[in-house]
């Protein structure tokens, strides 16, 4: 390289450096996570301000949406908040929650929901196909991965005879999630008469990089009347009995009443922010009666306006639990302050169980997960792991009042990086069907002891902390 040539390679060097570290320290909330993007602005020329543009900005604002924020509550019905005496005894002891969660969210807690637990491919896929094959006006499918499967056929051949008989179809998957099967899958379902759409895809290598930025919602309306969400993907390997060596045991809802409204805004903003279309009128929120006990709630939460209300709800949470909290999660990094929520609340004498799979589909979840797991042991919090396959369940149950579904995992991802879609919901008898069914599962698990963590070889040591240093990122 000539002396100009150098002279040019050192002056974009110092330039891109200076613009990411100045962005950096502006806009990152963490200082640590805004240092170590000006060490890396500055260290690795050009590539470092690359990355940082890629995958280091992790926030953004969706102007079309807020633009439209008034129009959108036009579609929406006027649900009221205020609830009844039955419905406060409900709430009970959690009433500082509930003020919580109305102070950080968008959404009224709505009574009058039914929310129906479905376990595995074998009872959700059905369920949601024949939701669809009765669908008279509308369809929304939203999913993180839409494989190109039986499964994924069945649901193609469902929206194709939907889109037949008039129904307006509109399936969106995430730009990554679908990648591998989304160029097949999408032809098929353009053919099929269903609006197709990729929320945040790729566009290599100047475009929109947006790799941490990705849409993880599961969710499906059909007629603004009937909701499923939780965390299962549109896949064969949700299909237990078929004996895949990646089968995946997971967990899913079916929803009637209010909260399906909240469902459906979610979509509304999503399929707005991918197409610029806007979808409105009574086909898409009709009215809606009591269908069940339940009092709920949508959450919707994302790197965006909605940063972070995963987190903090699940803080207020562990601070209002008096008896039980039961965690589900196939992902399990704790952020600094969750760590010391769930060690404040074991210490109060609040009986904390976590339950983790034993398999994990990518190991060095499992390593930094291991990571974290002493601390909780030392302080009372009782941790099992569950025998394979990998389960991909996402719950949580506090003293058997209030339950927490939907599809962010235990992540700093699942907080920060990810759009997620999660409902929360004040319903006694639900609630203490789903512990019993997993006090159930407690007894076929191994639980891990404080001892044999501490026994781990060095090695194994090493390589989890090494690990828990990409924690933010995982």
């Amino acid at each position: 390289m000539g002396s100009l040539g150098f002279r040019i390679f050192l002056a974009a060097w110092l330039v891109l450096g200076c613009v990411s570290a100045v962005h950096a320290v502006m806009y990152k909330r963490d200082p640590k996570s805004a240092g170590i993007w000006v060490f890396f602005s500055f260290v690795f020329p050009l590539v470092g301000p690359w990355l940082y543009w890629v995958i280091g900005i992790n926030r953004l604002e969706r102007r079309v949406i807020r633009r439209r924020k008034k129009w959108w509550h036009r579609g929406l019905p006027a649900h009221s908040a205020a609830l009844s005496e039955d419905d406060h005894t409900s709430i009970g002891h959690l009433q500082p929650l509930r003020t919580m969660t109305d102070r950080i969210t968008r959404m009224p807690l709505v009574p009058g929901n039914l929310i129906e637990p479905l376990h595995n491919g074998e009872e959700t896929y059905p369920a949601m196909l024949a939701a669809i094959e009765k669908a008279e006006r509308t369809v929304n499918l939203e999913s993180y991965i839409f494989d190109c499967d039986n499964t994924g056929w069945k649901f193609v051949e469902a929206v194709r005879a939907a889109a037949a008989r008039g129904v307006h179809v509109h399936v969106l998957v995430d730009g990554i999630g679908a990648v591998g099967s989304c160029s097949r899958m999408g032809r098929r379902l353009i053919k099929s008469g269903a609006k197709v759409a990729a929320f945040f895809p790729l566009r290599w290598p100047w475009g929109r990089m947006r790799l941490n930025l990705r849409n993880h919602r599961k969710i499906l309306i059909v007629d603004g009347q009937t909701g499923f969400t939780g965390g299962m993907n549109i896949s064969k390997r949700h299909m237990l009995k078929i004996g895949l060596p990646a089968r995946v045991e997971d967990l899913h809802f079916r929803i009637t009443g209010p909260v399906v409204a909240e469902m459906q805004q979610a979509f509304v903003e999503d399929w707005l922010s991918a197409t610029g279309e806007t979808l409105a009128g009574s086909d898409y929120f009709p009215p809606h009666g009591i269908k069940g006990p339940a009092l709920a709630r949508g959450i919707i939460s994302g790197p965006d306006e909605d940063f972070e209300k995963i987190h903090w709800m699940l803080l207020a949470a562990f601070a209002a639990a008096e008896r039980s909290v039961r965690i589900v999660t196939p992902y399990f990094v704790p952020t600094p302050a969750l760590i010391a929520g769930m060690t404040m609340a074991a210490l109060r004498g609040v009986q904390i169980t976590i339950i983790l799979p034993s398999k994990v589909d990518m190991p060095f979840m499992r390593w930094v997960a291991d990571a974290y797991l002493e601390q909780f042991l030392e302080h009372g919090v009782r941790v099992f792991r569950r025998h394979p396959p990998f389960v991909h369940t996402k719950l949580l149950i506090v003293d058997e009042r209030w339950i927490w579904l939907g599809s962010a995992n235990f992540d700093p991802r699942s907080f920060r990086l990810n759009f997620e879609f999660n409902i929360e919901a004040y319903d006694g008898a639900l609630a203490s069907r789903l512990a019993k069914w997993l006090d159930q599962i407690l007894a076929k698990s191994v639980e891990v002891t404080h001892d044999s963590l501490r026994r781990r070889a060095s090695f194994r040591r090493f390589r989890d902390g090494l690990i828990n240093l990409f924690s933010p990122y995982l």
